[in-house]
C-alpha cells in the first residue's frame, strides 16, 4: 500500500462520526419502528397493516398528508427559486434577507402557529386590514381549516428552501454564464442552459427536505388545521392521543401507520432523486 492509499485511508476514517450519527438516530429508529410494526398486541404480524387499511379513516389520512405536503413544498421550491437566483450575488441586502429569514427557523412550528391564530383569526391584523381596506365586507376565515396549515408550512419552511438554494446558486462559478453571454446567451437562455442543469441536483434535494417536513406536520395541522377534518394528517393518526402511545400497543399500530404512509413520501423522493442522478 503506498503513502497517499494510506492517507486515503485515514481520511475516510473522518466519516465515521457522521456514518454513527446517521445510524443511531435515523437507520436505527426506523428499523425499530418496522418490528414493532409487525408485532400488534392481537392477531397476526400484519394485523396492523390490515387494520389500517381496511379503515377508510385511517388510510385516507396519507391522501390528505400529501395534499398538504406537495404544495406547499412545491410553492416553497417555486418562490425560493427566483428569490435566490436574484441574490446570487453577494452583498448587503443578501446579508440581511438571510439574517431576517433565519428567524422563523429559530422559532419553531409550534410558535409560529400560535402566532399565525392570533394573525389571521376573525380579530386578527389580516382581516382587520382586509376589512378596513374594503377588500372584505367580513372576516376570512384562514384558520381551523386547510389554508392555515397551509400557510403556517410556508412561513416555516421558506427560509429553510430558500438558504438551501442559495447556497447552490452562489456555488456556481460565475464566469459560466459569462462565457455563455459571450456566446450571445441571453439572460434567460443563461438560466435554462447554464445555471439550471447545475442547480437541478440542488433542487432534488431541497424538495425532498421541505417535503419530508411538510409530510412529517403535527402541530401546525392541530392548533391552525382541522384534526378530525380535512387536515387530519398521519401524524394525527399514528398518534392520536399521546397518553394512550405509552401503551406498547399503541406503539405498534403508530409504527405500522407511519410505515404505511412512508412507501408514497419514498417513491416521490425517489422521483426526485431519479431527476437529479439523470441531470448529473
Amino acid at each position: 500500500m503506498t503513502a497517499a492509499e494510506r492517507q486515503l485511508d485515514r481520511t475516510a476514517l473522518l466519516a465515521v462520526p457522521g456514518i454513527l450519527v446517521v445510524l443511531l438516530l435515523f437507520i436505527y429508529p426506523f428499523l425499530h419502528g418496522l418490528v414493532l410494526s409487525f408485532e400488534p398486541k392481537e392477531g397476526g404480524g400484519l394485523a396492523n397493516y390490515l387494520r389500517f387499511f381496511s379503515q377508510p379513516f385511517l388510510y385516507n389520512t396519507i391522501a390528505t398528508t400529501l395534499w398538504v405536503a406537495i404544495p406547499t413544498t412545491l410553492v416553497n421550491v417555486g418562490l425560493a427559486l427566483p428569490i435566490a437566483f436574484r441574490m446570487r450575488r453577494n452583498s448587503a441586502w443578501q446579508r440581511v434577507l438571510t439574517t431576517i429569514l433565519v428567524l422563523p427557523i429559530t422559532l419553531g412550528t409550534v410558535l409560529i402557529a400560535e402566532g399565525l391564530l392570533t394573525y389571521l383569526g376573525p380579530q386578527g391584523w389580516v382581516n382587520r386590514l382586509l376589512i378596513e381596506s374594503g377588500l372584505a365586507s367580513s372576516p376570512i376565515r384562514l384558520t381551523h381549516n386547510y389554508w392555515g396549515v397551509f400557510l403556517a408550512l410556508i412561513i416555516a419552511e421558506f427560509p429553510f428552501a430558500f438558504l438551501l438554494i442559495l447556497s447552490y446558486i452562489t456555488g456556481i462559478d460565475p464566469a459560466l454564464p459569462r462565457a455563455a453571454a459571450t456566446l450571445g446567451a441571453g439572460p434567460g437562455r443563461q438560466f435554462l442552459h447554464v445555471y439550471l442543469p447545475l442547480l437541478a441536483p440542488g433542487l432534488a434535494i431541497t424538495f425532498c427536505l421541505c417535503f419530508v417536513q411538510a409530510f412529517s406536520v403535527f402541530p401546525s395541522a392541530v392548533l391552525l388545521g382541522a384534526p378530525a377534518g380535512p387536515t387530519r394528517v398521519i401524524a394525527i393518526a399514528a398518534c392520536p392521543d399521546l397518553p394512550a402511545v405509552l401503551t406498547m400497543s399503541s406503539i405498534s399500530r403508530s409504527a405500522a401507520a407511519t410505515v404505511s404512509a412512508k412507501c408514497p413520501a419514498r417513491r416521490l423522493c425517489n422521483g426526485s432523486f431519479a431527476t437529479r442522478a439523470w441531470s448529473a
